[in-house]
């Protein structure tokens, strides 16, 4: 009803669709004789509208015109809160980017960055690591621990290009009505991080690119953030003080906020206290934890005439209790109110309209096809290749070397051989060939040679052994 409201006032609204039943503001209502009697006795002149709408889904995962960041423009500050880093590890994850920077490295997705720490903390980056200083292996490898779960969490559809500009959220149609962004985030609830995620780079950007416009008359963005609970799951301090920072400066950009949860103790205090617009519909108290909640509830409200905490449990289908800001900017007094009917469907839009309004839209011809450019991963991936082939080619040189060396000993070594062998040869071939009489002469002057020759004697003549 809200959303419908501020979109018939010219303000575009943005929302995530976390359960899928947002989208049926862009359908026209269904009238019955119920809605009809509630809306005549508030005085409603009830008719079913449809209101323009964008349809938005994170990466191209769903139904609806991509949104994409780069990591680069989501910084190293936002991502080491949403890491839940502490201040050593988001001051080495600064140096990384400061790295990536200076050497011309695009980081685009959580790939590229993974692929720079990787490469800083390898013996090819170890010079650069050595220059860059500050960033030691250890915690290079938390951060590179907490990226791995960050990207199974569903966050790497969210980083790539081409990179969404926010300010395509503030359009408004030809007729001056503001149109209606819805952001399909399915499974939401399993991945929070991927939540806060998009939901810190959204206001972040919305932060940066606005110019302060101060007390405007309607605000440039409305911007709901349901199931808010989720936002603060699990949240660091340093991210919790990052969301109240940008609750508190965001206004004087033009830009307005609405926490939607069952209960305002799932915002944390410092947020709640920024917040100036309070609508309450019924709470249930059926624990003594139900109950202690209720009456924390209660204290939140300023004074009233009413029994809060009866009328909260009490309260109807369309009926509220609200307060807000007035002129002066204090709280309004408490009231006990009836609600307009939402003038579109309660239902979920159809599946072929939500397909229909997508493909229709202008914004598809920029964002919808991913775009995968040459960034640091294939950038330090050619650099080590190269440092690679060179290495190899080093070390083919090296083999080659002593290939040759020992080729060239071998052959000294068998020239040496030879000529070793060629003068034993002439050695022998310089002495006289032994004659008989050598042979008999050698055998006389030997004693064993006199024994033979006398048994040769003895046996010719017979005589020698009778003597």
């Amino acid at each position: 009803m809200l959303a419908e409201q501020l979109s018939a006032a010219g303000v575009p609204v943005f929302a995530a669709d976390i359960k899928g039943d947002l989208s049926g503001i862009a359908v026209a209502g269904s009238s019955s004789e119920k809605l009809l009697a509630r809306t005549e006795g508030i005085g409603q002149n009830w008719q079913a509208t449809a209101h323009p709408t964008e349809f938005y889904c994170l990466g191209g995962i769903g139904h609806g015109v991509p949104v994409r960041a780069t990591v680069s423009s989501f910084g190293p500050l936002m991502l080491a809160k949403v890491l839940g880093l502490n201040q050593t590890q988001e001051s080495s994850l600064g140096l990384v980017f400061h790295y990536a920077d200076l050497n011309g490295l695009p980081l685009v997705d959580l790939t590229d960055l993974r692929t720079v720490i990787q490469f800083l903390t390898s013996p090819e980056g170890k010079a650069d690591l050595a220059e860059l200083g500050g960033l030691s292996k250890a915690t290079a490898g938390v951060i590179l621990r907490e990226l791995i779960t960050f990207a199974a969490e569903g966050a790497d559809v969210f980083f790539g290009q081409p990179e969404f500009d926010t300010a395509e959220f503030l359009r408004t149609t030809p007729d001056g009505r503001g149109i209606v962004s819805l952001l399909e985030v399915p499974g939401v609830a399993d991945k929070p991080a991927l939540f806060s995620t998009f939901l810190m780079w959204l206001l972040a950007d919305l932060f940066n690119d606005l110019p302060e416009v101060g007390d405007i008359e309607r605000p440039k963005l409305v911007f709901f953030v349901d199931e808010a609970h989720l936002l603060f799951k699990d949240a660091s301090k340093d991210f919790l003080a990052a969301i109240t920072q940008t609750v508190r400066l965001i206004r004087s950009k033009g830009v307005g906020i609405f926490f939607v949860t069952q209960t305002p103790k799932d915002v944390p205090a410092d947020v709640l206290a920024q917040l100036g617009s309070r609508v309450q519909h019924q709470l249930r108290a059926h624990t003594p934890d139900d109950q202690k909640a209720l009456r924390a509830t209660v204290r939140t409200y300023p004074n009233s005439g009413y029994d809060l905490e009866e009328v909260l449990m009490g309260l109807g289908i369309g009926e509220a209790i609200v307060t807000v800001m007035n002129e002066k900017g204090a709280p309004s007094p408490v009231a006990w109110t009836r609600l307009r009917a939402p003038q579109g469907s309660m239902d979920p839009a159809p599946a072929e309209l939500v397909t229909a309004t997508v493909a229709a839209s202008p914004l598809m011809a920029r964002y919808g096809q991913a775009i995968d450019p040459v960034s640091a991963h294939e950038m330090l991936a050619e650099r080590m290749n190269a440092a690679a082939d060179a290495e190899a080619a080093r070390e083919a040189a090296t083999q080659k070397d002593k290939a040759q060396e020992e080729y060239e000993k071998a052959l000294r070594d068998l020239q040496k051989s030879e000529r070793t062998t060629t003068r034993t040869t002439t050695r022998r071939s310089t002495k006289p060939a032994p004659t008989v009489g050598d042979t008999i002469g050698d055998l006389l002057g030997s004693r064993s040679g006199q024994t033979v020759i006398r048994e040769v004697v003895r046996g010719i003549f017979g005589t020698l052994g009778r003597r």
